[in-house]
């Protein structure tokens, strides 16, 4: 699209995101949520909605999406009323959906991310809300029939649903990137879109920027990763401002994006509160937060993303891109304070994380609960280092990789059984610089002659000499010193 055209007009966007809540049975019966299980197994009547069945809460989902809802800064309604709402899909067993409606468990929220210039944004949260998932249409290669499962039908989520304050693909991205972090964080939900258990729809509209009419609403599904909501979006902008600026009007509907074509095609019109007859859930009682239950939820909370990145700026000193890397997953933040404990070189703690312990991980494909080494023990690498026993190459190509098949060891030990241990003693240094020279006074000649490159050249006697052991740092500083008197 022609830049000049794009630049006439402003996105206007609001996500909706489906969080399914890591509990182990379903939001109002005793069914399994494991997954993968063989279709339509984990059933019940209830799920089923048979004649004279009752739902009953499950008060983890209450638990995990008031936690959510604390992390996003909303309030939490301390009255809720649990409401049907009613529509026909054939993987929607009941025939209506148990969630809220006039009572959200949270609302007036908000979470704070990077623009696309990399400056701060607060994106506002309307509400998060509990309710039931429905379950899956299954379209088999050559079957013309649908198939249903319905093991995910009654499974908890969560929908947090954002202000339209988004203002591009980019800004979509970066929320997104942020609550997935938050639900992993609480461990209140796996985060993984290309399972389900993660699912968004964007709300995307276009407007001129003098104008103050905003454009027709127009939703976009069936997003199944970060990168295709950012080609939805995208899409779909330069899809209405075509329409517009072709004479057209933009439809209020539903549309389907096609990760293939990257395009969206129209699925249905797009349906109003009306179409749903909300009403209040007959079968459930008022669920009533109190204030001792509230507290203690609050006081059990982890220390959250942007928490931990404030912390390893301000209290360990860390570059920005250091604590945006360590705050990325929680299992490592939480490796890196443990390590923080055991040493003060809050820098090489990082090094050595963002280093050699992540490469480890990504080659073996392993999480870092799996890592065979404990903090003090990467701390042990930092004091050897530090201490001038060995050099951080040694550390990191010898002691290290010794240190993964043995970790019953510690990195002094490690260093001390493989005869790494550093050559430091000065009196043995000069002995050693000493023989270089004298074995080399040509070279010696014509460094004072002003070849200072030569210098490398009796470093690497040195360290022939003591088989690399000799301390580079002090060999160099005596070197210099015996050339130069």
């Amino acid at each position: 699209m022609d830049s000049a055209i794009r630049d006439k007009y402003q996105a206007i966007i609001g996500l909706e995101v489906h969080a399914q809540l890591l509990t182990e049975s379903k939001a109002y019966s005793s069914d399994s949520t494991e997954y993968g299980m063989l279709p339509n197994t984990n059933l019940s009547a209830i799920t089923l909605g048979h004649p004279g069945t009752l739902p009953k809460v499950n008060k983890k989902v209450v638990e995990m999406a008031v936690k959510m809802g604390v992390a996003t800064n909303c309030e939490i309604t301390r009255h809720n009323i649990y409401a049907r709402k009613n529509y026909f899909y054939p993987d929607l067993p009941k025939g209506y959906q148990i969630t809220q409606d006039k009572t959200p468990i949270c609302t007036f929220g908000h979470l704070d991310i990077k623009d696309a210039a990399g400056n701060d944004k607060r994106i506002g949260i309307t509400r998060i809300h509990m309710e039931e998932d429905a379950g899956k249409s299954m379209h088999l290669p050559g079957e013309t029939e649908t198939l249903v499962d319905f093991n995910r039908a009654g499974v908890p989520l969560i929908e947090i649903v954002s202000e339209p304050d988004i203002r591009d693909s980019v800004e979509a991205f970066n929320y997104l990137t942020e609550i997935k972090r938050l639900v992993k964080y609480l461990d209140i939900c796996d985060g993984n879109m290309e399972e389900g258990s993660l699912r968004c729809d964007a709300n995307v509209s276009v407007m001129l920027k003098d104008s103050s009419l905003w454009g027709t609403k127009v939703e976009v599904k069936n997003m199944n990763s970060f990168r295709n909501v950012q080609r939805a979006i995208e899409h779909e902008i330069e899809r209405q401002i075509m329409v517009l600026e072709n004479g057209g009007t933009v439809e209020g509907e539903t549309r389907n994006f096609d990760a293939n074509t990257g395009n969206t095609t129209a699925m249905r019109s797009k349906e109003t509160l009306n179409d749903y007859r909300y009403f209040p859930e007959p079968d459930l009682p008022p669920l009533v937060i109190e204030q001792e239950w509230l507290e203690g939820i609050k006081a059990a909370m982890p220390s959250l993303p942007q928490e931990l990145y404030k912390r390893f700026v301000e209290v360990y000193g860390l570059p920005a891109y250091d604590a945006a890397v360590l705050t990325d997953a929680k299992e490592i933040a939480l490796y890196f304070e443990e390590l923080c404990k055991h040493t003060t070189n809050y820098k090489a703690a990082s090094n050595w994380i963002m280093g050699q312990v992540k490469s480890y991980l990504n080659e073996l494909q392993l999480h870092i609960r799996d890592f065979p080494l404990q903090p003090e023990q990467i701390a042990g690498l930092i004091a050897l280092v530090d201490e001038n026993k060995v050099s951080h190459s040694v550390a990191a190509k010898q002691v290290f990789p010794y240190l993964l098949e043995h970790p019953q060891l510690n990195a002094l030990q490690v260093a001390e059984q493989q005869n790494l241990l550093q050559q430091s003693d000065a009196g043995e240094l000069a002995q050693i610089v000493e023989a270089v020279l004298a074995e080399n006074p040509a070279k010696v000649e014509e460094y004072k002659a002003g070849k200072q490159s030569l210098v490398g050249m009796f470093m690497g006697e040195i360290m022939k000499k003591t088989q690399g052991k000799a301390d580079p740092k002090g060999a160099n500083k005596l070197l210099r010193e015996y050339l130069n008197a």
